[in-house]
């Protein structure tokens, strides 16, 4: 998505960070969170707790297996996706996504691109040059009196709204377990961040990358999503290969694995600015998994799928970093809505990404 025309109160943290120290040794651990979820004891909530702070201070990421969301579960909502993504384009775009400050409803290939940018004409260079080459759907708290979701007819994919509903649910009450093991690895009390996330103003995204020519992809600057960081706390991505997260020492791509069964968990903007950059907002973009042929001219990136849980905090909530992370904060207190209203500002693009 674009951030344009940012505020000056926020563009230092959009921009460029101080961040905690980093390691040279890049990892993303493996974090067993039924041991969080199970545990006895204090202590052993604090030991899970603590696995999960350290690979948050080093890499932003970590993945969890074991996470309490049956396969079946996860296996249904990427169907209910892809039948959605094979409506017909007229079918969709009578669903297209329209307000920033809804972030809600169908978003068409080519018409979104993933910048830390917030120069016009930079932001302009790259929306002519380089859109991301995907399409998406966007999906909010249901219950919201001013802005509503756009759901596709019943008739056209059985039992799509119930299983987003309950999946939205699902993420968000996963995520309220994520945010007290993180409260508790920062030596806060556990139900630390409860009622300011428990207004559940996130944002659930089906994502589909079509298969597309890979010399499309070689184009300078091109992606399927662009360098970006995400704005909220945690974001609960589930992929099928193709994202690769920038290891902060070296300035390198990494590539996150697919590994069955586990979820991917990074740390958002707000989140970071919260820890006062104990915990890391990574830059992370996502590219084309390997061609289906080996021959240059014609080989092709195939059609790749993910769901994404972008997990907020609530939109009346003030951000200010917290007093026991650091002797001095790095930022002044920022509301919420007013944050994310202004990093959601996506321009659409006139033509598609061929």
């Amino acid at each position: 998505m674009f951030f344009a025309r940012a505020p000056a109160y926020i563009r230092p943290f959009m921009q460029k960070r101080s961040l905690a120290s980093v390691t040279s040794e890049f990892h993303i651990p493996v974090i067993k969170f039924s041991k969080f979820r199970t545990a006895k004891s204090n202590a052993e909530k604090k030991e899970t707790a603590n696995e999960i702070l350290s690979g948050f201070k080093n890499s932003g990421f970590i993945y969890i297996s074991d996470h309490g969301i049956p396969a079946d579960t996860i296996s249904s909502v990427f169907r209910k996706s892809t039948k959605f993504f094979k409506l017909p384009d007229a079918v969709k775009s009578q669903l297209a996504w329209e307000d920033p400050r809804s972030n809600r409803g169908y978003v068409g290939i080519g018409r979104e691109r993933s910048t830390q940018s917030t120069d016009p004409q930079e932001i302009l260079a790259l929306r002519e040059k380089a859109p991301d080459c995907k399409q998406s759907m966007e999906i909010g708290r249901d219950w919201d009196s001013e802005w509503k979701n756009k759901w596709p007819k019943e008739s056209d994919v059985p039992e799509f709204k119930q299983t987003m509903l309950e999946f939205f649910q699902t993420c968000h009450s996963l995520h309220v377990e994520l945010m007290r093991s993180i409260a508790l690895g920062l030596d806060l009390s556990e139900s630390f961040f409860d009622h300011k996330i428990d207004q559940q103003c996130h944002n659930l995204r089906l994502v589909s990358y079509p298969p597309m020519k890979r010399v499309s992809l070689e184009r300078e600057g091109q992606a399927r999503g662009g360098t970006h960081s995400d704005y909220g706390t945690l974001t609960l991505l589930f992929q099928v290969g193709g994202l690769e997260v920038m290891n902060a020492h070296t300035g390198t791509f990494i590539p996150v694995t697919p590994i069955p069964g586990t979820i991917v968990i990074n740390v958002g903007d707000l989140l970071a600015r919260w820890s006062n950059d104990v915990l890391r907002s990574t830059l992370h973009r996502v590219v084309a998994p390997p061609s289906r042929t080996v021959t240059p001219a014609e080989a092709i990136a195939p059609l790749r799928q993910s769901i994404v849980f972008f997990s907020n905090p609530n939109f009346d909530a003030e951000i200010a970093c917290l007093p026991n992370c650091g002797t001095e904060a790095k930022y002044p207190p920022i509301n919420t809505q007013a944050y994310i209203r202004t990093v959601l500002t996506i321009v659409c693009l006139p033509e598609p990404c061929r």
